[in-house]
């Protein structure tokens, strides 16, 4: 999966180039859909899969605001 990534980021940030490319040099309308299609892409498709690399193994309950996670900070809060 990282490796999936990896290039999908690659490639997400290569048709943003290769579209302001085309959009400033050749001045054409295909651009304006390169750069689409890769901010589509970028939120729909690599997104998603970085949000579920990265939370891969977590636990949500570390990092919510429960009562017992502000129990803790407050314990923390008063040693200093």
């Amino acid at each position: 999966m990282k490796i999936l990534v990896k290039i999908l980021s690659y490639l997400v940030f290569f048709g943003i180039f290769i579209g302001i490319f085309f959009k400033e040099i050749i001045g054409d309308q295909v651009g304006d859909i390169i750069i689409g299609v890769s901010v589509l892409t970028g939120t729909c498709i690599f997104m998603p899969l970085f949000l579920a690399h990265r939370w891969k193994g977590k636990k949500l309950k570390d990092y919510t605001l429960s009562e017992e996670n502000i129990r803790k900070m407050r314990e923390k809060a008063d040693e200093f």
